[in-house]
């Protein structure tokens, strides 16, 4: 006789049905961490382009020495303005600080430290993200962070120290004297969009 005709078959029924119920509320689990990374991915991607194109018309009309002002200014307020719209803390860190409250976390530290080395290894800048749900204070907390590829018009401000203008070199030290933001080529890793909210 075999062993499976031994189990009753409403016992194989009922552990049928929780193998059921449990794949499908891991289904369901699933699909809700892709919700909010999807939501995060989108919020993340967007905000970099207006500030981008804010830079832009700020560097026409008063040169780069003149975007460093509005970048200091301006994007701390758009990344607020965002953050209000979406329900995401969003702010930007990085390893080469310029403003000194982009100081990254510790999760955000690892996250830096490893995009670069995916960056070394030959993964693309613009394609390095990560999306993690952690405890934080006993606290369940959504956290994205998404790498941020130095572009061309970033090196009149980011690029080698020797290459700035010396506007460019002034209006820095006035603005931020513990600089460290500088010294990138086009495509390397400047630092990354991070994103943050409760469950």
């Amino acid at each position: 006789m075999k062993t499976s005709s031994l189990i009753p078959k409403q016992t194989q029924a009922r552990a049928s049905l929780a193998a059921l119920l449990l794949a499908s509320a891991s289904l369901a689990a699933v699909a809700q961490g892709d919700a909010w990374q999807a939501d995060a991915r989108k919020v993340a991607s967007e905000v970099p382009p207006q500030l981008l194109m804010m830079l832009t018309a700020a560097i026409d009309k008063g040169g780069p020495e003149g975007a460093i002002e509005v970048c200091s200014v301006e994007a701390p307020k758009m990344a607020r303005a965002a953050s209000e719209k979406t329900g995401w803390a969003i702010r930007r860190v990085s390893l080469k600080q310029r403003n000194p409250k982009a100081v990254p976390d510790a999760w955000e530290l690892a996250a830096l430290q490893d995009f670069d080395r995916r960056a070394a290894a030959g993964e693309s800048p613009a394609t390095l993200e990560k999306a993690e749900l952690v405890v934080e204070g006993g606290q369940s907390v959504q956290r994205y962070m998404r790498a941020l590829p130095t572009q061309k018009l970033c090196l009149q401000c980011h690029g080698a120290a020797a290459d700035l203008s010396p506007a460019v070199t002034a209006q820095l030290r006035s603005l931020y004297p513990a600089d460290q933001g500088v010294g990138y080529r086009a495509g390397e890793i400047r630092g990354a969009i991070t994103l943050r909210r409760p469950q």
